[in-house]
């Protein structure tokens, strides 16, 4: 763990259920303190556990990737996505599960690949992703994924190829635009979206 990073205060339940919710509070670099509440059907100790570990640099292995994807000119790759759980159509980043034996690279491409068309960029290498640190917790509370958050690179490669039960519908933002879609936009987003929209919107 580094002297920077937030350490994991406190735990604590604040409603119990199918969906069992969490205020974590974090004590940051500053001294201050950070609540953030989330979701998941893990038990408490369990959950508490994995936190640390994470705190601790010792990552519980990802689940799924969920992918911040750019295009050359400036453009952030999104979805419009038909989630059943939530009945509803939600704006997402392109994500999925990753299969045994898969590296973090080759689900990135492949998840791009079937939901979207875009595919990394091949003239970058292995500098074509930027994965955050550690994989982090899903925020929906609807499943137990760990989700390693990826910023990647990315080009036109083919149509979309998504699962015959997938509602998606690709389409790309303009950073410059992004100030202007959180203010006008009306369909639901997620949180890792909002959380990414607006740290764009606030790059100067």
């Amino acid at each position: 763990m580094t002297a920077t990073a937030p350490r994991l205060k406190d735990i604590r339940l604040v409603a119990d259920g199918w969906i069992k919710k969490y205020v974590l509070t974090y004590t940051m670099p500053d001294g201050s303190l950070y609540e953030y509440e989330s979701a998941s059907r893990k038990g408490e100790d369990a959950y508490r556990r994995a936190l640390e570990a994470n705190a601790a640099g010792n990552p519980t292995p990802p689940d799924a990737v969920s992918i911040v994807p750019q295009t050359p000119d400036g453009k952030l790759l999104l979805i419009r996505e038909f989630r059943y759980p939530l009945n509803s159509w939600c704006i997402a980043f392109p994500a999925g599960l990753m299969e045994p034996g898969e590296s973090l690279a080759e689900c990135v491409d492949r998840e791009l690949r079937e939901e979207t068309g875009y595919a990394l960029r091949t003239n970058l290498g292995a500098q074509a992703i930027d994965p955050l640190p550690q994989a982090g917790f899903s925020s929906t509370g609807l499943t137990d994924e760990t989700v390693h958050v990826v910023f990647a690179q990315v080009e036109k490669a083919a149509d979309a190829q998504p699962e015959p039960a997938e509602l998606i519908e690709p389409f790309l933002l303009d950073i410059a635009d992004v100030p202007r879609f959180l203010a006008e936009n009306t369909t639901p987003l997620g949180t890792r979206v909002q959380l990414v929209l607006e740290a764009f919107a606030r790059r100067r």
